[in-house]
């Protein structure tokens, strides 16, 4: 493996980070209402049945709506009415729309060492950058919840993160990627694009992943792998 503190180099200056699942938790609250909405479907449809009809809803939704909440809870409906042959009770879309409102104001949880992992880049005068995907509204909102808006001097939300996003963002903040250093959950999002521009990045799995996001074959890459933020800073620490 990669040691880090080579890879965060004298031609680093900005640090990149994912917000959901590497800042805060998120997933697991996407996998609640699923799981709610898999039991609102038993009178018609089987669970396994039920999930593979969702996660494809959403893959076919996802050039359309893009990521988010909003996005999912489109897409829940109609595989719920779908999946019912639209005999599902209007109350029952009612409850799906109710859980949305719950996933959308749902209270923060930051993730082990995240605090202190931004604090630690900030006073080696880094400059710290939110790069993640999804819904702006809804981003800003966890962001402002969270506490951690005044790390970061740049706030970037974009609608996918593939190699095209990643170069206009190093456009409009003006560096080159070899002056970023990404940190994130998904190797298939916050890892693989930026190593494969000449970025670098490190990856901070989280327990809950979503199918989409999963990618098993990145056996040619090397890059480090932490258990959390302060398993990171605690490696710079020892190493530098």
């Amino acid at each position: 493996m990669l040691i880090l503190a080579a890879m965060i180099d004298e031609h680093v200056k900005y640090i990149g980070f994912d917000a959901d699942d590497t800042l805060w938790v998120n997933e697991s609250n996407f996998r609640l209402l699923e799981s709610r909405f898999l039991r609102l479907m038993k009178p018609w449809v089987d669970t396994e049945t039920a999930a593979k009809r969702l996660f494809e809803t959403e893959m076919q939704n996802m050039n359309i709506y893009g990521y988010g909440v909003k996005p999912f809870v489109l897409s829940v409906i109609e595989t719920a009415l779908n999946g019912s042959d639209n005999r599902i009770p209007q109350a029952d879309i009612g409850k799906i729309i109710q859980w949305g409102k719950e996933l959308l104001r749902a209270p923060m949880e930051l993730l082990d060492g995240v605090e202190n992992c931004l604090d630690w880049f900030q006073k080696r005068d880094y400059t710290l950058v939110l790069a993640t995907k999804g819904d702006s509204l809804d981003q800003e909102r966890k962001l402002h919840a969270s506490g951690l808006a005044d790390y970061f001097h740049q706030i970037h939300v974009m609608s996918d993160k593939q190699a095209a996003n990643y170069h206009r963002l190093f456009s409009n903040i003006g560096i080159q990627p070899q002056e970023f250093f990404m940190i994130g959950n998904s190797v298939k999002s916050d890892v693989l694009p930026l190593l494969n521009m000449g970025a670098k990045a490190a990856h901070i799995p989280f327990h809950t992943t979503w199918a989409h996001e999963e990618l098993k074959d990145h056996h040619a890459y090397d890059f480090p792998v932490f258990e959390s933020m302060r398993d990171l800073v605690d490696s710079l620490e020892n190493q530098m």
